[in-house]
């Protein structure tokens, strides 16, 4: 049964299919397009990627998306941004900048690891010296050149500090020396997948959004699903045997959500073209969407000291 054709339930509220976003108007969150792939070391189709995940968002319930005093959500939908690579990039950024003003958590559908540099740029603006980066990644992303082998080093040449980057899930055997060193040259913290293995994905993830967060500065999370096992991320072309489980995927993305200096996060690495039959690696990138949406639901209130007069 495709999601197009799901039954109807009036007591089961689907998610997805939220209104369209209109320039203005205030939401507690937005999802965007971001369909990167033309610079992707690898051939790729995740062009299509935003149009299938917002096509999963409707096998799943959203009644999650409550806050405590159990009001929805005010979710928005801004479509997709049309040719972000390349000449594009400066217009992405823009978009972005201009949904972030608008919302509390900005929701980026991939496209490539090549939407990471316009996704992060247009939420921290001028405000890149104290921003943070937390990245879910198999790999270090510090490639030379523009391809989307090359956000993270990309964005520490415009001005991101290293010491308030985070990466966990690193595997070692997918990297190489030079750029584990060009890592730490960077200050940049790396939880290899290994460590990982032996810690808890929940307290990593805090310690690591309050190391990007340190300086008082916004958050952008990348969440590259090729960081998961193999047999659950079969739609990336860069996932391992050996990677996280769709679960600690999930928790990151609820504890990103949560975090009240986390201002955007993005789902990258996924063609949806060459997802397993069963779409499994589109439903949990979809999934990722919502637990996201359930982290910001359940924010603590601000402290009235906090509230901007």
């Amino acid at each position: 049964m495709t999601a197009s054709a799901l039954a109807h339930d009036e007591h089961w509220p689907r998610a997805g299919d939220w209104p369209a976003w209109s320039p203005g108007e205030r939401a507690d969150a937005i999802i965007v397009g971001l369909p990167t792939w033309r610079t992707s070391l690898s051939p790729t189709r995740a062009y299509e990627t935003p149009a299938a995940i917002r096509d999963a968002l409707r096998r799943y319930s959203a009644d999650a998306l409550l806050t405590p005093a159990g009001i929805p959500l005010v979710v928005r939908d801004a479509g997709d941004i049309a040719e972000p690579d390349g000449d594009g990039e400066h217009a992405a950024t823009e978009r972005i900048a201009e949904l972030a003003a608008s919302c509390d958590l900005v929701i980026v559908l991939g496209g490539d690891n090549a939407a990471t540099v316009p996704a992060a740029l247009g939420v921290w603006g001028e405000r890149i010296g104290c921003a943070g980066l937390v990245t879910l990644d198999a790999h270090h992303d510090l490639r030379d050149g523009t391809t989307n082998g090359s956000p993270v080093r990309r964005l520490l040449d415009a001005g991101l500090d290293g010491s308030r980057v985070a990466q966990l899930g690193i595997e070692p055997l997918a990297n190489s020396r030079f750029y584990a060193e060009r890592a730490a040259q960077h200050r940049i913290a790396v939880v290899t997948r290994d460590e990982l293995a032996h810690s808890q994905i929940a307290a990593e993830m805090a310690a690591a959004l309050d190391r990007a967060g340190s300086a008082g500065g916004p958050v952008h999370v990348d969440l590259d699903l090729d960081v998961c096992d193999r047999a659950v991320a079969p739609g990336c072309p860069a996932s391992i045997p050996g990677g996280i489980s769709a679960h600690e995927l999930r928790r990151a993305a609820h504890v990103a959500g949560r975090h009240p200096a986390v201002r955007s996060i993005d789902l990258t690495e996924l063609d949806a073209s060459a997802d397993a039959p069963d779409g499994r690696t589109v439903r949990l990138a979809a999934l990722c969407v919502l637990e996201a949406f359930a982290g910001l639901a359940a924010r603590p209130a601000p402290r009235v000291d906090e509230v901007p007069a």
